[in-house]
């Protein structure tokens, strides 16, 4: 299995979980003398098995990234990189969106509010790094695709 397909299994056992989360507290109580639409314990038993699943593919999907070198670097470095080009795109969008809205005045007399910084000079470092997110995520995309899965070895620690 590519390490691609195995994020896409995580992706279904987190969504599945959610669903039998979902499920489960909805059928842990009833009115007396009514039966629950399912079995709760039933539920529990499915709950408990696609937890043990989603464990054992995050630790083969830590393993392989952590092993997976990509352009010198692990694909964790990348990842992480990745992770905070993402936060820090975010906060300039949302520093620019407030430095460039216009605050109307209704008279001359009411106080002028201006921009502390250079808009456009921040959008383009915003474009900047927006270029540089989608090249590393191409990347890490590209080797999620090439990289086979390590399923299950465990290498100990004396």
């Amino acid at each position: 299995m590519k390490l691609a397909e195995a994020l896409l299994v995580r992706s279904d056992l987190q969504k599945n979980i959610a669903q039998l989360e979902n499920r489960l507290v909805m059928n842990a109580k009833v009115q007396e003398g009514e039966m629950p639409s399912e079995d709760p314990v039933q539920l529990m038993e499915v709950l408990n098995q696609s937890i043990s699943d989603l464990e054992k593919i995050i630790y083969n999907i830590n393993m392989t990234n952590s092993v997976t070198i990509v352009d010198g670097d692990p694909l964790t470095k990348l990842m992480a990189k990745k992770e905070t080009l993402l936060l820090k795109i975010k906060i300039l969008q949302n520093f620019v969106e407030n430095a460039s809205r216009k605050i109307d005045r209704y008279s001359n007399k009411e106080i002028k509010v201006e921009s502390t910084v250079n808009v456009a000079a921040e959008q383009e470092k915003i474009d900047k790094l927006s270029k540089e997110y989608r090249i590393l995520d191409a990347k890490i995309q590209n080797a999620n695709w090439q990289t086979e899965l390590i399923e299950n070895k465990i290498v100990r620690v004396i």
